[in-house]
């Protein structure tokens, strides 16, 4: 009688532990979130996602950086499942992902070109916005950019040699930075050539102004009027336009000279769409704001949107 009243206690505190590990263990659950984003968002993004987490430890965030238009790519040609896609420029989504993989995109924050150097980049002891063509100009000097088929920060260096012709009124500029530029200087995305610049293999490369920032590197600003960072002058980059590759091998696409403006949607192939929109309203939100602006990425307040009626709800109070 003994032994079977033990058993059953026995039996009870199992039961019990049992089902309150359960319990516990169905709190715990860690849901993954695939961000996949340009570049250019890797450092605003991973403390975004680190703050996110904080606030919603039952969530964590992966995070998948790549040039925009390969990102895009991921999802479109290779099927990848993301919960969300950034990209450096919201017309990639528009032009690549929609209408197949996604319905809509918001436009969340700005950058501008810039050209980044180091203290011991040749010229750069006299580098300025006047001079600084004549200075990539001379045979010694290594410049780079990255991939314009795999990045959008590519096609906008060629957009800002095209302005910089006309702007300063220099024949064939265009034509001159292109051939001096060697290929192999060409890389897939703009945080690929950082380090080409420690090694000392390139002495200037055209990046984002919030890349620059956040790596600490010494940058010269562009004029306004060829850096692509304002609406004031989108009447002047609007005549700068540069072919890519399309949807397809043998599809270009005409990129056409734009204020800088990125955008981010979630694409129909995301298996946690929910986790997606909580990940989004919480970078528009305001401590997601505070974060890209710290990192030299202004947000868009409000956000712009290419079809308010598309965009799930959560992000109606945000427009």
């Amino acid at each position: 009688m003994i032994k079977t009243k033990f058993f059953i206690f026995n039996l009870i505190i199992i039961v019990i532990i049992t089902g309150c590990s359960a319990q516990s263990s169905s709190k715990d659950v860690i849901e993954e979130i695939t961000v996949l984003h340009a570049g250019s968002l890797t450092v605003p993004f991973k403390e975004v996602s680190e703050a996110f987490e904080e606030e919603y430890p039952n969530y964590k965030v992966l995070l998948e950086a790549a040039g925009s238009r390969d990102t895009a790519r991921k999802v479109t040609d290779l099927g990848k499942k993301a919960e969300v896609v950034a990209s450096a420029d919201y017309t990639v989504i528009k032009e690549l992902m929609m209408p197949d993989y996604t319905d809509w995109y918001i436009n969340f924050a700005t950058n501008e070109m810039v050209l980044m150097y180091t203290e011991d980049s040749k010229g750069s002891n006299e580098i300025n916005k006047e001079n600084w063509y004549e200075i990539l100009l001379d045979a010694t000097v290594e410049y780079g950019h990255s991939d314009p088929n795999a990045d959008p920060c590519g096609y906008r260096s060629q957009l800002v040699w095209q302005l910089a012709e006309d702007y300063y009124a220099e024949d064939a500029l265009y034509q001159k930075l292109q051939d001096n530029r060697p290929v192999e200087n060409i890389r897939p995305k703009e945080t690929d050539l950082i380090a080409l610049l420690d090694l000392g293999e390139l002495d200037y490369i055209f990046i984002y102004k919030s890349v620059a920032s956040q790596h600490g590197y010494p940058y010269l600003e562009l004029p306004d009027e060829i850096n692509l960072k304002t609406n004031e002058y989108s009447y002047l980059y609007e005549k700068a336009s540069y072919d890519v590759n399309g949807k397809t091998p043998d599809e270009k696409i005409t990129k056409i000279g734009l204020p800088m403006v990125y955008g981010i949607t979630i694409p129909n192939n995301a298996e946690k769409p929910e986790a997606a929109e909580l990940w989004i309203d919480f970078l528009l939100s305001e401590k997601g704001r505070e974060i890209m602006n710290n990192n030299g990425q202004p947000s868009i307040t409000p956000i712009e949107t290419n079809d308010e009626e598309a965009i799930p709800k959560k992000f109606q109070d945000y427009l």
